[in-house]
């Protein structure tokens, strides 16, 4: 089915929604974003973009620039609290593991989403979604209802769309909170992702910006939290307080933090259908994951690719959004269970930690590529061939 002159309509102006629309304006389709944002822009975060998602930014034309703006990581290091080494996985020879300030590549892709001719509209907030009629219809703010040919849900964990297509179902708590924070690189960091593993939390740090920042995600087990999305303000003093077990370098890092954001961590489960009568879920608002495989970004990536040219190659939307689904459904749901396998890990105490730790130092000293040789399925998948 040719897409040349349909008219597309996106909902979201994250990493999902700017790469779909290039794909569809590639292809020929007449795309409008919407973001609700006053300005397309992300603050104050890293996301890791492993080679799965670095090639469809190389199929879609932006790895040059992706990683100009991007740093390489060089390994997952796993530590304990004091900062000992529990296990090394040397990531060399694997593809691209691509560093990035959140900005940044929200500036890669809405650069690209431009340059392919995307009409990207900001300031607009969807108050309504209508999935009744022969159209799809948007109530959007400043330019009252717009319809299009097929909507695009791109609008994360609370997308009006997907309540649209399944209707409001709140999420559940996981027991988890996170705050996250950027500080000034103290000298040389390693080039690499380390995980700071203690009993019920974790540390993630990474370098960005050729070194010049260091990204800090901080993640505690908690019963208790109030609302989702990580726009909350933290308290740096706090910050330092949970995790002031944290020892070798993490405390030097948490002492430089003067702001961070503090959010809990809330589980949706994958959508059981991604798409109806007009319109169709990718990303968060389809499947949201919780961080612990750094795969969000990822998956809203292949998702992109993979509707794109379904659409493409379908003589129908129903049988080219019932293809996308069954193309992607079960490999998201396995990596949204292994992220969720991966909070567990990071977190345990007692005599099950040392028994994990201690098996874990025996495979660093013996055979580490054979721990990373478990996620060749994750890694080594091309959603572009």
């Amino acid at each position: 089915m040719t897409l040349i002159g349909r008219e597309i309509s996106v909902v979201g102006g994250g990493v999902a929604g700017l790469t779909v629309a290039r794909a569809l304006a590639l292809r020929g389709a007449a795309v409008t974003l919407y973001e609700q944002a006053p300005q397309i822009s992300e603050v104050g975060a890293g996301i890791q973009v492993s080679p799965n998602g670095g090639r469809v930014l190389e199929a879609l034309g932006l790895g040059p620039a992706f990683e100009a703006a991007s740093g390489e990581s060089g390994a997952v290091t796993l530590r304990d609290e004091t900062g000992a080494q529990v296990l090394r996985m040397d990531l060399a020879g694997r593809g691209r593991f691509g560093l990035v300030h959140r900005a940044d590549l929200i500036g890669v892709l809405e650069e690209g989403a431009r340059e392919a001719g995307v009409q990207i509209l900001t300031d607009r907030c969807v108050a309504s979604v209508d999935l009744t009629g022969a159209r799809p219809l948007l109530e959007v703010a400043q330019d009252g209802p717009v319809s299009a040919d097929l909507l695009i849900g791109a609008d994360g964990v609370q997308s009006r769309v997907r309540a649209a297509l399944l209707g409001e179902r709140p999420p559940e708590f996981t027991g988890h909170v996170a705050w996250r924070a950027l500080v000034p690189a103290p000298g040389e960091v390693p080039r690499e992702a380390q995980v700071f593993m203690a009993p019920g939390q974790h540390v993630v740090a990474y370098p960005l910006r050729n070194g010049a920042l260091l990204n800090l995600m901080a993640v505690e087990e908690r019963s208790d939290w109030v609302a989702e999305g990580w726009h909350h303000a933290g308290d740096p003093d706090e910050l330092r307080r949970r995790f002031s077990a944290m020892g070798g370098p993490v405390r030097e890092w948490l002492g430089q933090v003067t702001q961070c954001m503090f959010w809990g961590l809330f589980k949706h489960p994958v959508a059981e259908r991604w798409h109806g009568k007009g319109a169709v879920l990718l990303g968060d608002a389809a499947h949201p994951t919780l961080p612990f495989l750094a795969q969000g970004a990822c998956m809203a990536l292949e998702d992109a690719f993979v509707l794109a040219r379904a659409l493409a190659e379908h003589d129908t939307d129903a049988a080219a959004l019932a293809a996308y689904q069954s193309v992607r459904d079960a490999r998201v749901r396995r990596i949204v269970d292994a992220a969720t396998a991966n909070a567990k890990n990071y977190h345990l105490g007692g005599a099950k930690r040392r028994v994990a730790h201690a098996g874990l130092r025996v495979i660093d000293r013996t055979a580490p590529a054979r721990m990373l040789a478990r996620f060749d399925w994750l890694y080594g998948h091309d959603v572009t061939v």
